[in-house]
């Protein structure tokens, strides 16, 4: 696991080296006085940067065997370094802070929220969990019955697994748009429902989606209020959520989708936010979202007949496109665009006749930027 769960190794007493301080003399020719050298009693000990670091106590980045209590990390107390979360029963745990990696195993009947995590959450050996995650790299091996609402970057995978089941995720904590941030993770970019199985059973399904109208708060409660996280505002209403809501790999309510960019500035995710709540207010659906960088080819082969204007614009930053689905979207969203983001570049699809290859064209190229 890593340095802080490494074994410390073990050596004779014989081996360790002596630390005391020494003095060394050397005779000169012309005096018989000897002169000191080294660790001069007058003169105080060099210090280093590594002298200086807090000491590490690896209990602070554990729980492990725990039954019936509620448990976790506050904001703060993890500040990107690598967890484990061990042999525990019937635990309510909240990790609400981000990490390097985390590992959960032989658990049994808890309710789990993981903070962001900067690289992989691996679940091996556990059962009947129901958890909230958002991480780089998704995994499980050898668990039963699931439930995740999962925010993941890469495409989730499940080995020797079964009963999974999975929702987008939906959970809000204040610190938790700046822990994204240090996690390096975009929260546009969530492959919650593209889940691969390792190890298929043919005529079985290992996995599923949940309900669509399945929520956090019906799998995973908020702490108590006599907990230690009785101070952190936590929320799992989905339309208070940092992540945004989508709908997925399940199946399009209408044959109308429409393609929404917009092209990096000061209020990017601000106002790709904003355009999901006009977009949802007005009834229709968001399908997914992605924020990738581009190049020019790239430009010309996604956006074509209006390429030439957009070149520009790509290279102030990533760009952060969402599909919407409804009849009527497209109209709706070209008159949304002028009313709402006049002074703001984006595009938008031209014709529902022409938007589902404007769809088809900005995803795949998304999802091969990222190697989905």
């Amino acid at each position: 696991m890593g340095c802080f769960f490494s074994k410390k190794s073990k050596r004779k007493s014989g081996d360790k080296e002596d630390r005391t301080p020494t003095t060394t003399t050397v005779e000169t020719t012309t005096t018989s006085n000897a002169v000191p050298l080294g660790n001069s009693t007058d003169e105080a000990p060099k210090q280093y940067s590594w002298d200086k670091r807090e000491k590490v106590d690896p209990k602070d980045y554990m729980l492990t065997g725990l039954k019936d209590v509620t448990v976790g990390r506050l904001p703060g107390k993890l500040n990107g370094q690598q967890f484990v979360i061990q042999e525990c029963e019937n635990c309510n745990i909240y990790v609400l802070d981000h990490s390097a990696t985390i590992t959960i195993d032989d658990c049994v009947n808890c309710r789990i929220v993981l903070g962001p995590v900067k690289g992989s959450v691996f679940f091996r050996d556990c059962k009947d969990i129901k958890c909230v995650v958002a991480c780089q790299q998704f995994r499980t091996r050898d668990c039963k019955k699931m439930d995740v609402f999962l925010c993941c970057a890469t495409q989730p995978i499940i080995e020797s697994s079964t009963g999974m089941k999975f929702g987008c995720f939906q959970y809000f904590y204040p610190e938790m748009a700046f822990h994204f941030k240090d996690a390096g993770l975009s929260i546009f970019n969530n492959n919650w429902s593209n889940i691969h199985d390792f190890t298929p059973v043919s005529g079985e399904n290992n996995w599923s989606l949940l309900p669509e109208a399945s929520a956090v708060q019906d799998f995973v409660p908020v702490p108590d209020a006599e907990s230690e996280f009785k101070s952190v505002r936590i929320s799992n209403d989905p339309a208070r959520s940092i992540v945004p809501l989508t709908k997925g790999g399940r199946r399009k309510d209408s044959e109308e989708s429409c393609l929404f960019v917009f092209f990096a500035g000061e209020y990017t995710t601000a106002n790709a936010r904003k355009m999901i709540d006009e977009a949802i207010a007005k009834g229709f659906v968001l399908i997914q979202t992605k924020e990738v960088s581009m190049q020019p080819e790239d430009v010309k082969r996604v956006f074509q007949n209006s390429a030439e204007d957009l070149v520009e614009w790509i290279t102030k930053g990533p760009v952060i496109a969402l599909e919407l689905n409804g009849d009527g979207v497209v109209e709706a969203c070209k008159n949304i665009a002028n009313e709402v983001f006049s002074g703001t570049k984006v595009f938008v699809s031209d014709n529902k006749n022409t938007s589902s290859r404007d769809v088809d064209s900005f995803f795949n190229f998304a999802d091969m930027q990222m190697g989905l």
